[in-house]
């Protein structure tokens, strides 16, 4: 046998190393990572294919919901209190529930400002399944022949020549203002935050109108509270604006997505929170308020319970004013936002122009927050406005006068 001459060099009693054979795998790591790939997308295309979600264009929230009856720690008397400055706020605990013993503490993010609103909603996590719970108790001084029963709670309704527009108007001096330049300024996003909603209703004067978003633990207390000090309320309908929702009004927002009996099932929700308000106003709802096919049947459903309608004036696109008028409910618009910038120069800048306007057109209606700078500057300028001719009123009478102007 002829033997090699590594066989020969080998040590003898010793075998020859082997070759190391390398192992050949089917797929190289790219063509691996490739079907991986795929097979996550024929997965999420499934998903999406067969996963039903009709909403799935309406945002979900988390919610924290606590039972008091699990805890024998006593809840806190109220919720906590927004900082002066917007953007700032404190934490709040969930106070105890009244009626229904559960309370949902829901955080709104604004699209344009980064800012987080944590908003307390009293009526229990059934209004976001859609499902009926325990109704608002009905506030004092309330008449009981202008309310309707709804599957939320009582809602407003005429009954004869009564509406609550007529019924829950504050009270003018409504032939001194025919004769007279006027403006009404409208306080808004009240309800949520009782320490900032109880200022504003103590430290203005009843002229001027308060609007009250329905959240808050009890916005129907504040209001009662409001309409003891003679002032006249008006209710926040939250809709969508155009960066929905990035910017979300809130629970049970109006979205032109919708169709017109989920809208109106929502609009109930939102009147059955508190009575004695002469009207509804919109709560942001750029896109909503100026979607004819979603206003229409608001609109009418504002006529039908002889309810007037204010348009904040924040959408220069609005269809509000159209669609008022086809149904004959009462109407207003703001002309001027007083506390856009939310310095005193500013807030002042505003007011006087505000003045210049009702001089110009004999009405001028005027919209702001209840921050501590904008409560001030508002309380100092009204105590001289008799002086120069002008005369506040509530926001009714400046609607009253716009249409008959």
């Amino acid at each position: 046998m002829t033997e090699t001459a590594d066989d020969l060099s080998a040590p003898l009693g010793q075998d020859k190393p082997r070759r190391k054979r390398r192992l050949r795998l089917p797929f190289t790591a790219t063509q691996a990572l490739a079907v991986m790939l795929g097979l996550f997308l024929v997965a999420f295309a499934g998903f999406a294919i067969f996963n039903k979600d009709p909403l799935g264009g309406e945002p979900m929230t988390r919610i924290a919901i606590r039972d008091p009856k699990a805890t024998d720690e006593k809840p806190a008397a109220g919720h906590g209190e927004e900082q002066a400055q917007e953007g700032k706020h404190a934490t709040k605990e969930t106070p105890k529930q009244a009626v229904s013993g559960e309370h949902k503490t829901v955080t709104m993010i604004d699209g344009s400002t980064g800012e987080r609103r944590d908003v307390l909603i009293g009526a229990g996590e059934a209004a976001d399944k859609g499902e009926a719970s325990a109704a608002p108790a009905v506030m004092a001084g309330i008449d009981p022949k202008l309310l309707e029963k709804s599957r939320y709670g009582m809602i407003p309704a005429m009954s004869g020549d009564l509406k609550p527009f007529n019924v829950y108007a504050a009270e003018a001096d409504r032939a001194k203002a025919a004769k007279m330049p006027v403006v009404a300024i409208v306080i808004g996003g009240l309800g949520v935050g009782a320490a900032k909603t109880t200022e504003a209703i103590m430290k203005l004067p009843g002229a001027i109108t308060l609007a009250f978003t329905p959240y808050g633990a009890d916005p129907g207390k504040l209001a009662e509270r409001a309409r003891a000090q003679r002032h006249e309320i008006f209710l926040q309908i939250p809709m969508e604006p155009y960066d929905f929702p990035d910017n979300d009004p809130g629970p049970q927002t109006l979205l032109t997505s919708l169709t017109p009996d989920q809208n109106a099932d929502r609009l109930y929700w939102h009147l059955s929170r508190m009575q004695g308000y002469a009207g509804l106003a919109n709560f942001m709802g750029a896109r909503f308020i100026a979607t004819d096919a979603a206003m229409q049947p608001i609109i009418r459903e504002a006529s039908k319970r002889g309810l007037g309608f204010f348009d904040d004036g924040s959408s220069p696109r609005s269809i509000a004013a159209q669609a008022a008028g086809s149904f004959a409910v009462p109407f207003g618009k703001g002309d001027i936002a007083l506390d856009a910038v939310p310095t005193p120069t500013e807030i002042d800048r505003a007011l006087n122009k505000l003045e210049s306007t009702a001089r110009e057109r004999g009405v001028a209606i005027g919209t702001a927050s209840a921050l501590p700078v904008s409560i001030e500057r508002i309380s100092a300028w009204i105590k001289t406005l008799s002086d120069r001719g002008i005369l506040l009123v509530p926001l009714t009478t400046a609607m009253l006068k716009s249409k008959s102007s």
